[in-house]
């Protein structure tokens, strides 16, 4: 029996330790696949948060490229602005005009920041602003600016002359004018009216005037002038119950037209003369009981006209 009894105790003992071995395996193998799963999940979580700051990067970045130009424009006088344009980036190239006329550029030189001061001019006049980057970003800006003439210039015609007429709000100091490119005749103002009367060169030529006020405020007026005189024409009393129209060109009498009181005439002298006759042309014609009110035109070569009316009773 004892020996029964020690094997049987051998056989508990033996099926003892089995079972510890197994129980302490069991734990050991739930860590390892708990640590795996753990690692895992922490390698997916460093690829995300990666994946999601190079994305965030990446926008970051082409957000930084696609930024604009700044374009700043500041009224410092009232017929003057200051204009800036800055960047993040070197300015490639910044232009600016009036009423979509000549461009204006501004050195750029890479720099980030470009400024100028810009003259407004009179009246109302739209400036426009463009401004580039190296990377291609534009920018465009536009401003409509009414400004009053300081000065005021007017050029008409006064029978083979021209006069010129300058009114400023201010105290006028000065005009100068010229022909062409011809020395300028400078003629001193006083007050804020100024004129001067001035001959009219033959052919075409290009009349400049400049009219300087007492703050130094300036205008400028250019005008093209086709120098061609005008005809000479009267009317006399024949004193034989007539009238006699007179008229002379240095270039010839075209046509002449008239009228009396109500009823109207027209000689085409250019159909029936030659140019010499008509460089000097009189005509006579009856004139009726009582009032005559009498209106001539005469048009030379150039089709350049006077007028000249009277009354004549008989």
């Amino acid at each position: 029996m004892n020996q029964i009894l020690s094997v049987d105790n051998s056989s508990i003992k033996k099926g003892k330790i089995k079972t510890q071995k197994t129980r302490n395996r069991g734990p050991a193998d739930i860590h390892s696949v708990v640590k795996f799963f753990v690692i895992s999940i922490l390698i997916f979580g460093i690829c995300i948060i990666g994946s999601g700051s190079y994305s965030m990067y990446k926008e970051a970045t082409k957000e930084a490229n696609n930024t604009k130009p700044v374009i700043y424009v500041e009224n410092i006088a009232e017929t003057e602005i200051l204009l800036k344009v800055t960047h993040d980036k070197p300015l490639a190239k910044v232009i600016y005009d009036w009423n979509g006329e000549t461009e204006t550029s501004l050195p750029c030189n890479n720099k980030q920041e470009v400024e100028t001061t810009v003259e407004i001019p009179t009246g109302v006049n739209t400036l426009t602003v463009k401004a580039t980057d190296i990377n291609g970003q534009e920018i465009e800006y536009t401003q409509v600016y009414t400004l009053e003439e300081a000065i005021n210039i007017n050029i008409e015609p006064e029978g083979n002359n021209l006069k010129i007429i300058a009114n400023g709000i201010n105290n006028l100091q000065y005009m100068t004018y010229r022909w062409d490119e011809d020395e300028e005749t400078k003629v001193d103002i006083e007050g804020k009216q100024g004129e001067q009367t001035i001959e009219i060169p033959r052919g075409l030529h290009k009349l400049t005037v400049i009219v300087v006020d007492e703050k130094n405020k300036t205008q400028t007026k250019e005008q093209e002038v086709n120098g061609v005189t005008k005809p000479k024409v009267e009317v006399v009393d024949s004193g034989d119950g007539k009238f006699t129209i007179k008229a002379s060109d240095e270039q010839g009498i075209k046509k002449i037209e008239f009228k009396v009181n109500e009823k109207k005439y027209t000689l085409n002298l250019d159909q029936v003369l030659e140019l010499e006759e008509r460089k000097e042309f009189e005509y006579s014609y009856e004139l009726n009981d009582g009032e005559n009110k009498i209106e001539v035109i005469a048009y030379n070569e150039s089709d350049v006209e006077q007028t000249y009316t009277t009354q004549i009773n008989k």
